[in-house]
């Protein structure tokens, strides 16, 4: 594929992901009126969780279309008497946001489940904060369009820990509870990861693998599908 139907794809991409995710957050809190009122906390927390992935892509893919716009994806902007790269800067907002966005996810998986954290959750709680510690960093370089290889797999490392660990937790819980929901949503986590790991470790190398952020983010936007269609009922209950 030649670097400019590239541009185009992940462009067209970009644009339609950010309009079904906000389509989808805005639906969820549409329907939030009509789930039973003992499962509304769950919801709620999954239109948060949802709600948190969107602004940080909206900076993420959203600023990478501007880029574009502007030139390359080496354009930069000043920021409070700073240069700033439009890249890095969405990169550093989605990578916020996407650690917040798995914490609550353990919080639904706490309460759908009704176990409670235990060692490993608070683990996986603590594979946060350790990952926002090390993003803070200015060995980080947020300013690249490509990031350093050892400091992207420091922060990414406790990522893989707490989402993947998260997905066993689901898969393992909703396996026993019989849960089809959940199931199918541990195991777009897991897809997401799939396509992730080869971009985390060989994108400096081949910047071609960043092409799998497209699945990879399909997968997301099959579990706000999963959730809305599942969890976010369209009439009330016993509404006809």
């Amino acid at each position: 594929m030649s670097e400019n139907a590239r541009m185009w794809v992940e462009i067209i991409f970009d644009i339609s992901y950010l309009v079904t995710v906000c389509a989808l957050v805005i639906a969820m809190l549409r329907r939030q009126a009509n789930v039973p009122a003992q499962q509304q906390p769950i919801t709620r927390l999954f239109i948060w969780a949802f709600g948190l992935l969107t602004l940080g892509d909206l900076g993420h893919v959203g600023f990478r279309v501007v880029a574009y716009a502007l030139g390359d994806l080496e354009a930069r902007i000043n920021l409070f008497g700073l240069e700033a790269g439009l890249v890095g800067l969405g990169a550093l907002s989605t990578a916020t946001t996407v650690t917040f966005f798995y914490a609550l996810v353990l919080v639904i998986w706490h309460k759908r489940v009704e176990k409670p954290y235990g060692w490993f959750g608070l683990l996986l709680f603590a594979a946060g904060a350790v990952r926002l510690v090390i993003m803070a960093f200015p060995q980080n370089q947020w300013n690249r369009t490509v990031p350093i290889w050892g400091w992207s797999m420091a922060r990414n490392l406790p990522l893989m820990l707490q989402g993947l660990g998260v997905a066993y937790l689901i898969l393992r819980d909703a396996a026993a509870l019989k849960d089809r929901t959940f199931t199918k949503i541990g195991w777009m986590i897991i897809a997401s990861y799939t396509f992730y790991l080869p971009v985390i470790l060989f994108i400096q190398r081949a910047p071609m693998l960043g092409m799998l952020m497209i699945p990879k983010t399909m997968a997301y936007v099959a579990i706000a599908w999963i959730g809305y269609a599942d969890l976010f009922p369209k009439t009330a209950t016993g509404a006809q």
